[in-house]
């Protein structure tokens, strides 16, 4: 019988309390979405929210499988998570987008930090970590492609300054010039 250890543990934990708050941040964001291509943002919102909930659910499972306890609480994720604040009020689409993709990027930077760790312990649950980084990203991917424009974006200072700040913070901006 494996048994992980406090440090895959606190390793997983960080996952989970990322996951709980995309979810948490992607009704958020549901709920107050406003502006240009409302109906399809607001569905894929409902399909990322959907896929961190049971991904979520999935690395609490592999924690109990593994006699690991994962802590879900309100509290803990609030005082444990990565993630940024998500604006309060409506926010407009293209800042949505641009907001939740960032919290997407997070959520697998996190999962890339502790992945190699975990891997060294348990092979198995880094295979989870595979499988939800796959999808995470594909999904970051597919939604900020929504306001990339390749023309116009090497045209536009202000989406190069921001592709440049973003690449300087370390996220990827999808399509962004410099990839």
């Amino acid at each position: 019988m494996f048994q992980g250890s406090e440090k895959l543990r606190d390793d997983l934990q960080k996952v989970l309390v990322d996951l709980i708050e995309l979810h948490i941040q992607g009704k958020q964001a549901h709920w107050n979405l406003l502006g240009t291509n409302f109906r399809d943002l607001h569905l894929q919102l409902d399909e990322i929210v959907d896929a961190a909930r049971g991904f979520s659910d999935e690395v609490a499972e592999r924690m109990r499988a593994i006699y690991l306890v994962p802590d879900g609480r309100s509290s803990t994720v609030s005082k444990g998570t990565s993630l940024e604040e998500f604006p309060e009020g409506p926010v407009e689409t293209t800042d949505v987008v641009d907001l939740i993709v960032d919290r997407m990027y997070a959520v697998t930077e996190t999962m890339r930090t502790v992945h190699d760790d975990v891997d060294d312990e348990d092979p198995t649950t880094a295979d989870v970590l595979h499988g939800i980084l796959e999808r995470l990203e594909q999904l970051a991917w597919m939604t900020g492609a929504e306001n990339r424009h390749p023309q116009a974006d090497q045209k536009n200072k202000a989406t190069r300054d921001r592709d440049a700040e973003a690449e300087e913070a370390g996220l990827d901006r999808v399509g962004a010039i410099a990839n």
